[in-house]
């Protein structure tokens, strides 16, 4: 037997069927409404303003990679290897493992 289901969206503002669901943010809340066409464009340009002279938003700051961090996880990998403990060739050192080293080389 199939089942089938039907999402009907309804205009958060008017009622009625609504065509999108928008996503934002503010303050650090993200928001849903449902929208009928109409009141997504007068959304969007109500916004236009503010989105014009905005950046966007990452994924929170990185810390670039200095040489000497990079010559750090270098040396990590290689006594790791030396002592038969397993460790990607790539990304991040398990801390496990950061902390045997350090506590390996003294503490440094």
């Amino acid at each position: 037997m199939a089942t089938k289901i039907t999402v009907a969206l309804e205009d958060d503002l008017e009622g009625g069927p609504a065509d999108e669901t928008m996503r934002f943010a503010v303050g650090g809340t993200g928001y849903e409404i449902d929208l009928n066409k109409k009141n997504a464009r007068a959304f969007r340009k109500q916004l236009a303003p503010f989105v014009e002279h905005a950046r966007k938003a990452g994924r929170g700051q990185r810390r670039p990679r200095t040489s000497s961090s990079r010559q750090r996880s270098g040396d990590i990998r290689a006594w790791a290897q030396q002592q038969g403990i397993a460790v990607s060739g790539r990304g991040r050192i398990p801390a496990s493992v950061v902390a045997q080293y350090e506590s390996a080389a003294g503490g440094s």
